[in-house]
């Protein structure tokens, strides 16, 4: 059966890197963005450029609607989609207290009602093949929680709880639930935090440098593939270290 995958949040980073992966394994790829049209739709020229079969999907995974007409979209252009990789997510710093209620809602309507989203317009025809795969992407701070990030925290951790419950809802189904728990990744989130933090947290990864977008998209390869076919409801922590 031909694999199409729908990589929310693609258009950089981590998400970025588990399309170029993927479509490298022969998945054809559906690639989510909310504002970066510009690089989600350059990646798409350039898969396609290669051979592979590309496109470029505009929605905000916190609506539901929108959601739901990326997937008619995908099927449409690509065919059934067989792996869903819930990527797309927002992070905020600072103190809980001082977390406006607007901030606090958006977290969580990104980073978790999003996977929800997907994973809702996705299951319909999974269930009714009888088969799929759900990579849902959470952090290692949703393992040992995070000062000065309590939402985001929060909204990963919320991402273990439902991909270990959707794994049991739908292991009958045959459909495969799993989840990759990035640490210190080189992406924009971390960059953000400033020379010094960075510094601090190479010093804390026992393997001695920052993650790469390519080592996490290269985890969720292998949680999509055959070789991963006995595997379900498991949470993959790629933190070089950090959480031991």
């Amino acid at each position: 059966m031909k694999q199409v995958a729908l990589i929310t949040g693609s258009s950089r980073g981590i998400g970025r890197a588990v399309a170029l992966v993927l479509s490298q394994a022969g998945y054809a790829v559906c690639i989510n963005y909310i504002q970066s049209r510009e690089a989600a739709e350059s990646l798409a020229a350039q898969l396609r450029g290669e051979g592979r079969e590309a496109i470029a999907v505009q929605a905000d995974v916190a609506d539901s609607h929108a959601v739901n007409e990326m997937v008619r979209q995908a099927e449409a252009e690509l065919g059934p989609v067989t792996l869903l990789v819930n990527n797309a997510g927002i992070s905020w710093q600072g103190l809980f207290q001082d977390m406006e209620d607007a901030a606090w809602d958006r977290m969580l309507a990104v980073n978790l009602t999003g996977a929800r989203n997907a994973a809702r317009a996705v299951l319909p025809a999974m269930i009714s093949r009888k088969g799929g795969c759900i990579v849902n992407i959470s952090s290692m701070w949703g393992l040992r929680g995070a000062s000065c990030e309590v939402a985001y925290a929060c909204s990963k951790a919320a991402i273990v709880g439902l991909t270990r419950s959707l794994a049991l809802e739908l292991a009958p189904s045959r459909i495969r639930v799993n989840c990759v728990a990035p640490g210190c990744i080189e992406t924009d989130m971390v960059r953000v935090l400033g020379q010094e933090t960075r510094e601090m947290l190479v010093a804390e990864t026992p393997i001695g440098r920052l993650g790469t977008p390519e080592d996490i998209a290269h985890a969720v390869a292998f949680l999509a593939s055959e070789k991963a076919s006995f595997i379900t409801g498991q949470v993959l922590t790629a933190d070089g270290g950090f959480t031991v």
